[in-house]
């Protein structure tokens, strides 16, 4: 492995890092955070700087930017091909600050993160450790996700464009480049992309797990929401008048499959998930996460949910009870022909050239490439070599790190000769 790449991808990464970009899940507002519009301006200035064209950062922080072709003359046209990847990371109760630190030449056992609050990665409850033995790995303080879900990602395409533009030997066709907020709270940064900035024939998303993984198929992801007015009482006065919001939330609950919600389902199994339920016991509301890779299967579990609404109708007449359901992503599959799915070979060629085995899997989630490839842009998904995304355990061996650089310079060249 060359050191100096891996110097500069840790030296990006801990740049990055130190900007608290945490997206929140509570502000509709997008960026939801301060965090993200410092990350946006950043990028902005440092896409500048390596001399791409048409850079941009919008009124929703979607950061742009185009590096034109560089081809030999008399070379045959290439398609454009873009790269996105969202500058936000997620929001589960941790510290929004990061402060990764770099385990040099990992001998196995746990890792201590945090001497002071004595905060570990337990090897025994991480025995994924094991597979890194010898190697450099970059872990957070414990008190926060590492945030390489999706820093190393950020790292990964900012050295790329770097190295692209160091070398006038490297030829490479039309790249755009997009960097999204609020990918962890719902796609809803992508969903706001002005393509017309993005033009590409095929994209790629650098965001998920460790090296190899390769994702062309995701969930398709919805979202019910069960809003319930019921009757307040006195109980001195409550029979035959009150009405419990939140019995009727209960009841609307148990009506669902106990098999088919996330603790018990894996691999391409789909879901019903409630995520939240409130309630004061006069009004109250049920979130419902809808998620299923068969598109089918996923109208289906609608239909479910809507057969349930009208049982606790029937149930509770005095009560108003209503369901509102919205779709969030696409499954990236559904977007794929015989026609397109050249952005899919092509990724798989750049992993064997590299010499990286793939592990094609079923995202059991979504990325921003779900909603794109509902534009008409395929957009698979390869790794950034990171594991345990969204926990205190999160860590980033620097020779999938490394190797997931390699994949995005390998593409920007195979599709170059494409031509």
């Amino acid at each position: 492995m060359d050191p100096t790449l891996k110097e500069r991808l840790a030296e990006r990464f801990y740049r990055y890092s130190e900007i608290a970009s945490q997206s929140d899940p509570s502000n509709p507002a997008i960026p939801s955070s301060r965090g993200q519009w410092e990350m946006a301006e950043l990028l902005r200035k440092e896409l500048e700087r390596l001399g791409l064209t048409e850079v941009s950062a919008d009124e929703h922080g979607i950061v742009y930017g185009h590096l034109p072709a560089r081809l030999s003359p008399g070379h045959a046209p290439v398609p454009a091909v873009g790269w996105c990847c969202h500058m936000d990371t997620v929001a589960v109760g941790l510290e929004p600050q990061v402060h990764p630190l770099m385990i040099r030449n990992y001998q196995g056992g746990d890792i201590l993160q945090n001497p002071e609050k004595q905060l570990y990665i337990r090897a025994a409850e991480h025995p994924e450790l094991s597979d890194y033995i010898g190697q450099d790995i970059i872990v957070s303080d414990g008190t926060s996700v590492l945030g390489a879900d999706n820093k190393a990602a950020v790292a990964n395409i900012m050295t790329a464009l770097e190295i692209l533009q160091e070398d006038p030997e490297r030829e490479h066709g039309d790249i755009y480049i997009a960097f999204t907020p609020d990918e962890e709270t719902g796609l809803r940064g992508a969903k706001l992309m002005d393509f017309s900035r993005f033009p590409v024939e095929f994209a790629y998303t650098i965001d998920c797990c460790e090296q190899g993984e390769v994702v062309y198929e995701t969930f398709n992801a919805g979202e019910a929401v069960l809003t319930v007015k019921g009757i307040s009482a006195h109980p001195m006065s409550a029979k035959n008048n009150l009405v419990n919001a939140c019995m009727v939330m209960r009841d609307y609950a148990d009506l669902l499959d106990k098999a088919e919600v996330p603790e018990h389902t894996e691999i391409r199994e789909g879901y019903l998930w409630v995520s939240e339920m409130y309630s004061d016991g006069v009004t109250g509301k049920v979130v419902i996460d809808i998620r299923d890779h068969d598109r089918a299967k996923y109208e289906h579990r609608k239909r479910v949910l809507q057969e349930a609404l009208e049982i606790v109708r029937l149930r509770y007449p005095r009560a108003e009870i209503s369901l509102e359901m919205k779709d969030i992503y696409g499954n990236i599959l559904d977007a794929l022909t015989d026609e397109n799915r050249e952005c899919v070979d092509l990724l798989l060629e750049a992993l064997r050239e590299v010499g990286v085995a793939p592990k094609i899997k079923a995202m059991r989630g979504g990325t921003d490439g779900s909603f794109i490839s509902t534009k008409g842009i395929p957009t698979p998904n390869y790794f950034t070599g990171a594991l345990n995304f969204h926990s205190s355990a999160e860590f980033l061996p620097m020779d999938a790190f490394e190797n997931a650089l390699r994949v995005t310079l390998k593409l920007a060249e195979l599709i170059a000769s494409r031509g």
